[in-house]
């Protein structure tokens, strides 16, 4: 700014203490938001725990689920139970292997079926062979 009166200019001289103070008041602003950056960033509470307690809580509810599913089976067996003679038999058929007089019990494999590429190694003659099997007696109705 520079006022002229009557051809001399006054041109105001510029104090340094209070650019100074500015400079300190901005420094220290600077300070302090880099502080609370690295409080946000990296301190206790921070973002970083934050995060590990949306994984903790994602898990938890996961988890919660499963049960609550396993809870709903659970329920659904003491009814059955509670309800009728068929669930009983049911459980008494799968866990304890009952079988009812009249029924023929057949147990089907579940192992897989493997085929060979590999041709099969000739018969050995030293093999001993089983000429007759014994027989068994059958049993009659009046046993």
């Amino acid at each position: 700014m520079v006022i002229s009166v009557a051809n001399t200019t006054y041109t105001p001289k510029r104090r340094i203490s209070t650019n100074v103070g500015y400079l300190i008041a901005i420094v220290l602003a600077v300070i302090v938001l880099a502080l609370l950056q690295y409080q946000y960033w990296h301190g206790e509470y921070g973002r970083a725990d934050y995060e590990a307690l949306q994984v903790r809580k994602k898990e938890l509810i996961r988890i919660r689920d499963e049960q609550l599913y396993a809870n709903s089976i659970l329920v659904a067996d003491v009814q059955d139970l509670k309800s009728g003679l068929s669930a009983i038999e049911e459980h008494a058929r799968l866990d304890l292997g009952l079988i009812k007089p009249g029924e023929t019990f057949m147990q089907l494999s579940t192992a897989p079926i493997t085929y060979s590429r590999q041709i099969a190694p000739p018969m050995d003659s030293t093999v001993e062979s089983v000429d007759s099997v014994p027989e068994v007696e059958k049993p009659t109705a009046s046993q």
